[in-house]
């Protein structure tokens, strides 16, 4: 179960996460490594190279088998979650906004963190501002849940700035960020640059509509901007051409302009299996 539709019957974003991460067999990065640390992790055959030291002189007491206690050491990585809250996300084809699959999305890479105890943050962009919905520490996992869950999308973006210091710590980071990536000047292309740097992953997900992409609609329809509240009545026989244009030409721009290092751009549809968008996107991962 890993389609929208199918996890919108849960009616349990927890339990949708965690449907969908079942499914993904790779984590975010390697969490633990084998070493020196606090927490036991599991015995393996001593191997020429071995530091004597390390061997369990007690257990070889009782077994004569020359065994290596191994433990392990977390990694420190921090998971940095944006959601975007403009009223555009509000956008619905067969039941399901572009709000909730970014909800179902974020979640499940939450869910991900939260079993690697990674530290997680979330954020909206709304209004032109940044708002933290849920900050790192104990119990950041249900608190990103929880900020999620009640997050509502209105409002245009209207930038007051574009830098956003909080991005831009030099500690080993990982950014997701889920939108429809639809702005109003160069905002995106900005933002994204500005946050750019090495030691730094980005997964950007822009969430489309099948219906949208396609402009597949018959008869007289009434088009509502979400963010500016205002109707637009078309013909989508007469207007489907010079949207199509106009459409995948941005898509087109986007998709170049965001070629960057360590930045991996993901485009996704409404009825796409978010376990698969999951997935394909961690393999694009490359920690140094």
């Amino acid at each position: 179960m890993s389609l929208a539709q199918d996890l919108i019957k849960v009616n349990n974003l927890q339990l949708a996460a965690k449907l969908v991460s079942d499914q993904v067999v790779l984590g975010l990065h390697n969490s633990k490594r084998s070493g020196t640390g606090a927490e036991f992790e599991q015995y393996r055959h001593y191997r020429p190279g071995d530091d004597p030291k390390s061997i369990d002189w007690k257990l070889f007491a009782r077994t004569e088998k020359h065994q290596v206690r191994e433990s392990a050491t977390e990694s420190t990585l921090t998971i940095n979650f944006i959601i975007d809250l403009s009223g555009s996300m509000n956008y619905t084809e067969n039941g399901v906004s572009r709000l909730y699959f970014a909800e179902i999305l974020l979640a499940s890479f939450a869910y991900l963190g939260f079993k690697q105890n990674d530290e997680m943050n979330l954020f909206a962009l709304k209004n032109g501002k940044l708002e933290i919905l849920a900050s790192q520490g104990k119990q950041s996992f249900q608190k990103i849940l929880y900020g999620l869950e009640n997050a509502k999308a209105e409002g245009n973006w209207s930038f007051e700035r574009v830098n956003f210091p909080e991005f831009q710590s030099k500690n080993k980071e990982l950014l997701i960020f889920a939108s429809d990536f639809f702005q109003t000047d160069n905002e995106f292309y900005e933002l994204i640059n500005r946050w750019s740097r090495p030691g730094k992953q980005i997964l950007l997900y822009q969430i489309l509509g099948e219906k949208e992409v396609n402009f597949d609609w018959e008869g007289v329809i009434k088009f509502r901007d979400l963010e500016t509240g205002k109707d637009k009545e078309l013909s989508p026989n007469e207007t489907r051409n010079a949207y199509l244009k106009s459409f995948n030409a941005y898509l087109d721009e986007l998709e170049s302009e965001l070629k960057i290092e360590n930045v991996h751009f993901f485009r996704c549809q409404l009825n796409d299996p978010i376990a698969e968008v999951l997935k394909n996107s961690l393999k694009m991962l490359k920690w140094s």
